[in-house]
């Protein structure tokens, strides 16, 4: 309901949200713990990965104009009104809890064919998985031949193996390690080869080294952001 007072009182010429094309002098500060500045767009609540994912599915692929099964996982609130209504598209979501999915489902389970989906979304979720393992083996077993995924999880690329520990078990110190009390891991360099060890053919992103500074600083994007790109 504050949306449209807070987009009126943000409008300007600075930043511009590429998702609806909106522009504001500035965007709005979002964190777990500690608060990242101008960060989430006022209009669509995009953070800067949604809308590089946004640009590099616009620019680079054909996700809007050819016709595709499409699954999402824990769909976003910046994208879901916007690909259900997409017309060259057969739009399913899941989720285990979200209001938002048409199938709740567990994602180490699914109740989905082999090979049925042309692509599949699958962002910041399998850090919440305890067996990434099988969820991935999931993914993979549902995806179409020729399919492609999107697979973005939350990572530190300074780290060169991804990191875990079961043993940490109080909120606050899981926060603190693995940056949200509910994440189970801090996935470092080594996801991608952990993804082809499943088969996927994986292509590492970096939609950002295709974009100006102006672009980069305009959409209020992370320079050296990852987008996990697989295919089968």
């Amino acid at each position: 309901m504050a949306r449209p007072i807070i987009e009126a009182a943000l409008k300007g010429t600075t930043y511009t949200d590429p998702i609806d094309g909106k522009s504001f002098k500035s965007f709005l500060p979002y964190g777990y713990g500690t608060q990242r500045n101008n960060v989430l767009s006022p209009s669509t609540l995009s953070l800067e990965r949604h809308r590089l994912l946004w640009l590099f599915l616009k620019n680079e692929t054909d996700f809007f104009i050819a016709s595709k099964k499409v699954l999402h996982f824990a769909p976003e609130q910046a994208f879901y009104k916007r690909f259900r209504a997409l017309k060259n598209i057969e739009y399913t979501t899941t989720d285990l809890l979200s209001p938002l999915a048409d199938v709740k489902a567990d994602i180490c389970n699914l109740p989905f064919d082999d090979e049925s989906f042309d692509v599949i979304l699958c962002n910041h979720v399998l850090e919440h998985i305890p067996d990434d393992t099988k969820a991935m083996q999931e993914l993979y077993r549902i995806l179409k031949p020729g399919g492609m995924g999107i697979l973005q999880i939350p990572q530190d690329l300074s780290r060169a193996h991804t990191f875990e520990d079961d043993s940490i078990t109080d909120k606050k110190e899981r926060a603190k390690i693995f940056g949200q009390y509910d994440h189970v891991r801090v996935y470092g360099r080594d996801y991608f080869n952990k993804l082809r060890t499943i088969g996927f053919k994986v292509e590492e992103v970096d939609y950002t080294k295709t974009l100006t500074d102006s672009e980069i600083t305009t959409f209020c994007l992370a320079k050296g952001e990852i987008i996990p790109v697989v295919y089968k």
